[in-house]
């Protein structure tokens, strides 16, 4: 088991989400830009050595470090781009929205800090179509007259990779929201060919908050590896759904309870979206979420999603209904997703609705290991994580399954969300 990470305050005061969405109210609660700060080269060095001191980690999901990508980026040279991304294409997600909503100039303030502390003249926010955010952004960015930057919005297709860094580039390179194969890397090569810093919205604005309030402040919640505060949309069987900030560290028990609790009996929950990991309940009540595994199974917070699912629903059901829209939403550019997602679907549905015998059983286990980190992205990757924690948190249903017999959650309300619609006519562009 991963050792568990040590706890501050795991219930922290607002930082993220106490500002009103205009320019002048967010001035007031937070203060003017801190640019004059962090003047000239020396002011850009210090400004990036005060997010790797804070210890920041990407926000989008992976939990990279944030300050090694600044300094990644900043040694090459050329003048760079950065790139916000708010597509949040994660169906069981809206952290980013409701940022992107009530603190729309907190994420735009920590676009401008990162590219002054990178070199960067050119600042892009992506977000998805139709999600009603672009037009409001480019309101608010109007007013920014005197922002160092050339501000751009860009709309990008509702598919579930388009939001993967490389795809971001290739959409405002070529039109194609798909991802490209790496070498070379976007802090490399990026739009127009400069290297490119991309970020999750939430990333950039706890880098405002860095810059203003220093890296000692930002440590001052979080864990010792994992500082800060974190953006978690809860959902499913929860008395209050809805977008929360805590304190990286907080056990999954107590996120639900702040959600206003069950709504019942509950089997476990699904942890970090749909590329996270099912964590059984009550035995995971006490789980620390965090960017570092914990548990048995390896949970992370990921893209910051949970959702709780009741004793009367069925995990391998679910599971199977997100590893065919995972199977659909693929770019079809690889092997592993154009044969091995399908493929592992079909087998995923053979089982979750007792149509199997073991033999399935071992055929899915697999193509399983078969197709696991050999795609061009992390969509291969993602998806067989998600299959196999639930083959192994759902280990009782599973054997209940293989005998032919299906439990009563095969007759439930599906419960976690997938898109209803979806771009499909040209769909990537």
């Amino acid at each position: 088991m991963a050792d568990r990470p040590q706890r501050r305050s795991t219930r922290p005061a607002p930082r993220l989400l106490r500002a009103a969405g205009t320019l002048e109210e967010h001035r007031g609660v937070y203060g003017d830009l801190p640019l004059r700060r962090y003047a000239g080269e020396p002011g850009q060095r210090q400004l990036i050595e005060a997010v790797t001191r804070a210890g920041l980690r990407g926000r989008g999901g992976g939990g990279f470090p944030t300050g090694t990508k600044l300094a990644a980026v900043a040694a090459h040279g050329r003048t760079p781009v950065v790139v916000a991304n708010g597509c949040e294409s994660e169906p069981a997600s809206s952290k980013d929205r409701a940022l992107l909503t009530y603190a729309p100039h907190l994420v735009l303030d920590g676009a401008v800090l990162a590219a002054h502390a990178i070199g960067a003249d050119r600042v892009v926010v992506c977000v998805e179509r139709g999600a009603g955010l672009a037009d409001r952004l480019e309101r608010e960015i109007a007013r920014r007259r005197t922002d160092p930057v050339r501000w751009e919005v860009a709309r990008l297709p509702r598919r579930y990779v388009a939001s993967e860094s490389s795809a971001l580039v290739q959409y405002l390179n070529t039109g194609d929201a798909r991802p490209t194969f790496a070498p070379p890397r976007t802090s490399e090569r990026g739009v127009g060919g400069r290297p490119t810093l991309v970020d999750n919205v939430e990333t950039l604005a706890h880098l405002a908050l860095i810059a203003l309030r220093g890296p000692e402040w930002f440590r001052t919640v979080g864990t010792d590896t994992d500082p800060g505060s974190t953006l978690v949309t809860v959902g499913g069987a929860v008395n209050r759904p809805g977008v929360y900030e805590i304190a990286p560290g907080t056990h999954l028990g107590a996120v639900l309870e702040l959600a206003g609790g069950a709504t019942g009996t509950l089997a476990a929950a699904l942890v970090g979206g749909y590329f996270g990991t099912w964590a059984t309940l009550p035995d995971n009540w006490g789980l620390p979420l965090s960017h570092d595994p914990a548990g048995p199974f390896g949970v992370t917070l990921g893209a910051g999603a949970i959702v709780a699912l009741p004793a009367d629903s069925c995990g391998l059901v679910e599971t199977a209904r997100v590893a065919r829209y995972l199977a659909e939403e693929s770019a079809g550019q690889c092997g592993p997703c154009i044969f091995g997602l399908p493929a592992i679907a079909d087998d995923m549905e053979a089982v979750a609705y007792g149509r199997c015998d073991p033999a399935v059983r071992q055929r899915l286990t697999r193509r399983l290991a078969v197709v696991n980190g050999r795609g061009a992205c992390s969509h291969p990757d993602g998806a067989t994580r998600l299959v196999n924690s639930a083959l192994s948190a759902f280990a009782e249903d599973l054997q209940t399954h293989l005998g032919g017999w299906t439990c009563r959650g095969v007759t439930a309300d599906p419960l976690l969300p997938l898109p209803v619609a979806r771009d499909r006519d040209g769909s990537w562009r």
